[in-house]
Parts: C-alpha cells; sequence; structure tokens
C-alpha cells in the first residue's frame, strides 16, 4: 500500500486532501495541532514550527511504513496587517511554519524517496506567492519561496523518479476567511471569473490530479477561479 503524509490535515484543505487520497487507496498520515483532528483519518499531533519534531513525525511515519509516496506540505498561518505590525515574533513563527517546515519536509520525505526511485511533492502554496498581496506582504514573500523551492526541487530530483509541484490557491473557504464579513465574501465571490470561492475540494481535485501525473514536474498550478487573469 502506498503512504501519504499530509500537513495541517485537521480542517480545511488539508483534511480534503487527506480523506481523497485515502479514498483513492493510500494509507494516510495526518498532522494536527491545535485543531482536533476528525476520526477518519490516522494522524500524529506535531508541532511544525519546532525543527525537531518535524524530523521525528518523518521517522515516525517511515517506521511504521518502510515507505513513503506522496508528501503534501498544507500547513501554513497567515497574518493580515501592514509591515510596520509584523513582530519578530510573528516573523519567526510564520517563517518557520510557512517555510522552514516545508524545506525540511521535503528534505527528510527525498531521502526516503530517492532510495525507493520514486515519489511525488506537492506543497500548497497561494496565488500571494505569484502575486503578492498588500497586507500580506511576509506570507507572499514565504509563499514565493515555497514556489521558487518548488522549481528547484523538482528539478534536483527528477533523476530520481520523483516529481515536485506546487498548488496556488485563491480565496477558498476555510477558516482564514474568518476574518472577513459576509459582506466582503460576496464582494471576492462577484470579483472572480466563475462567480463563486473556492472550496477545499476545488484544491484536492488538482492535488490528485499532480498525483496521477507522471510527466508533470516543477510546475504551479492556479486554483482560483480565474481571479488572476
Amino acid at each position: 500500500m502506498k503512504v501519504a503524509l499530509v500537513t495541517g490535515a485537521s480542517r480545511g484543505i488539508g483534511l480534503s486532501v487527506a480523506k481523497a487520497l485515502k479514498e483513492k487507496g493510500y494509507a494516510v498520515v495526518g498532522t494536527y495541532n491545535s485543531t482536533t483532528p476528525s476520526d477518519e483519518i490516522e494522524y500524529i499531533k506535531c508541532d511544525l514550527a519546532d525543527k525537531e519534531q518535524t524530523k521525528a513525525l518523518v521517522d515516525e511515519v517511515y517506521s511504521k511504513y518502510k515507505r513513503l509516496d506522496v508528501l503534501v506540505n498544507n500547513a501554513g498561518i497567515s497574518h493580515t496587517g501592514l509591515i510596520s505590525d509584523v513582530t519578530d515574533e510573528s516573523f519567526e513563527k510564520m517563517t518557520a511554519v510557512n517555510f522552514r517546515a516545508v524545506f525540511d519536509l521535503c528534505k527528510y520525505a527525498s531521502e526516503i524517496m530517492v532510495r525507493q526511485k520514486s515519489g511525488c511533492v506537492v506543497n500548497i502554496s497561494s496565488i500571494w506567492g505569484n502575486e503578492g498581496a498588500s497586507c500580506e506582504v511576509l506570507y507572499s514573500a514565504l509563499k514565493g519561496g515555497v514556489n521558487t523551492l518548488t522549481k528547484a526541487l523538482a528539478k534536483e530530483l527528477a533523476p530520481s523518479n520523483i516529481r515536485v509541484n506546487a498548488v496556488a490557491p485563491g480565496v477558498i473557504k476555510t477558516d482564514m476567511l474568518s476574518c472577513y464579513s459576509d459582506e466582503d465574501l460576496k464582494a471576492l465571490a462577484e470579483e472572480t471569473p466563475l462567480g463563486r470561492l473556492g472550496n477545499p475540494e476545488d484544491v484536492a481535485k488538482a492535488v490528485l490530479f499532480l498525483e496521477d501525473a507522471d510527466f508533470v514536474t516543477g510546475q504551479i498550478i492556479t486554483v482560483d477561479g480565474g481571479s488572476t487573469l
């Protein structure tokens, strides 16, 4: 049985991705930190801001299953505000979760996948990693780093038959939108060419496509209903 590791899988996009991979026959391990996880997926509690826990996470998955076929780096945190509002503490926390953990998990997972001569990594980025967003400067910069990491690692791991891609969602109905009013959300939907906000399932479908697309690597797939056209 193939094995998938999905970070931030207790809700939203991560939970949808984990369920979709499980339905496809994967043994799925999801991570959670503070949110109570679903009982549909096997979970490991992990604070991705802690480098030692990140390494222990991959070791635990490999110790149990002796392989790792798919890594989905989904976990992330955001901050909305002016760049002058970003404290040293929030900078360090966001950088640790949104970029360093992605880098480290790619590193540890790739060591397993290189030995297998097979594997697939999908990083969940954001349209702001391509476009940049006012009042989300740090988040945008970190997601831009994830995009570049994705392309560079795809080149490095391709000779070992390992594919690395990213999905860049637009406005998706998750807890990250809790700071927006219903009126704001309605306006965002109206500004989207397809006339609606995205669902976590929309992103999960893109992840499944990349998991199955054997000749696709180094790509950033935008899932935003046309909002960045």
